[in-house]
């Protein structure tokens, strides 16, 4: 009877240690999953920030030297959008078709946040009517993740202006409307644009469907505009669209000196987040495994170790304590 009671409480020690071991298992492969996870994370919005191509912008002090660098890297990369008080702060990319950068970085490399591009039959030279830009709406203000803030008209009337930088010289971008459409907007989404006639239907259309735009600007049919698309997210295939004009004059931007983040501290954080190298994201999933192997082991040690009342030995005392010896 000893015997088998013996054999029980080893069957159900061992049970409980094979439980603990098994949960010890599959938490710690949650944790190094979540881990991954964050790292992965941080390094899709880390390759989309406009700090990636801060080195190659171009300057009038350099003589766009550095942005030649980066067309030596990537000859597809022609032109860079700026847009004040914003993150559009980038390169811009033209390919064979409208897909090769939906996935590629202005570097010619995979990537999740992929490039702004310039439609496939637009000029590179800016001399279209129409000339239609798209980036992924990216969180952490990436790419045209800011364009949907122009929603608000705070945000819209704050933000006039940009520029945009192609054949070796600087020009002026004059934002005017904010759009809010849909994908199959054909009308809209046009390259081919001919004509006096057609010009000014098409101007009609932009006015006509911008949610917000100036009246205190005068914008013609001579005009080129500059159409910057992206995903909306109200619905599935809805589409978010800031329109502009290419200017001559260059306006300087009053944003500079300032902080456009309406989370500053939020934002910091996040810049110090993004830098964070790999080896610190594997040495901050270790040490936390590390960590919860430790409680975990202790908590086991101590469900494991007898208390007084389940002690046979302390038993086998008390109980010889009312035995008379005969």
């Amino acid at each position: 009877m000893g015997t088998a009671a013996a054999i029980g409480r080893k069957s159900i020690q061992f049970a409980n240690v094979a439980v603990n071991a098994a949960v010890l298992i599959v938490i710690l492969l949650l944790l190094a999953f979540s881990c991954y996870s964050l790292w992965d994370s941080n390094q899709v919005f880390s390759l989309a920030s406009a700090a990636q191509y801060e080195k190659y912008k171009p300057s009038e002090e350099d003589g766009g030297l550095s942005f030649s660098e980066l067309q030596a890297i990537n000859p597809d990369v022609f032109a860079w959008i700026n847009v004040y008080g914003t993150h559009i702060d980038y390169p811009v990319v033209q390919g064979k078709d409208n897909k090769k950068y939906v996935n590629r970085d202005a570097q010619d490399k995979y990537s999740i946040a992929g490039s702004l591009f310039l439609d496939a039959h637009n000029s590179r030279d800016f001399s279209d009517s129409s000339s239609i830009i798209y980036g992924h709406h990216m969180e952490k203000r990436a790419m045209f993740g800011e364009i949907g803030l122009f929603t608000e008209k705070s945000f819209f009337d704050a933000r006039r202006y940009g520029t945009l930088y192609y054949e070796g010289r600087e020009h002026g971008l004059e934002i005017f409307a904010f759009i809010q459409t849909n994908a199959f907007d054909y009308e809209l989404y046009r390259t081919n644009i001919a004509g006096k006639t057609e010009q000014r239907d098409y101007l009609d259309l932009l006015l006509r469907q911008a949610q917000h735009a100036r009246a205190d600007i005068t914008v013609t049919a001579e005009d080129r505009f500059v159409l910057l698309s992206t995903c909306s997210d109200n619905t599935t295939n809805g589409r978010s669209v800031l329109v502009g004009r290419i200017t001559d004059e260059i306006h300087e931007d009053p944003f500079e000196s300032k902080t456009t983040d309406a989370h500053p501290v939020i934002d910091t954080l996040t810049n110090l987040w993004m830098r964070i190298p790999v080896w610190g994201w594997l040495a901050a999933a270790a040490l936390l495994l590390a960590l919860l192997a430790v409680i975990l082991t202790r908590i086991i040690k101590k469900k494991q170790k007898p208390g007084p009342y389940n002690n046979p030995k302390r038993r086998s005392k008390k109980s010889s304590k009312g035995v008379q010896k005969v």
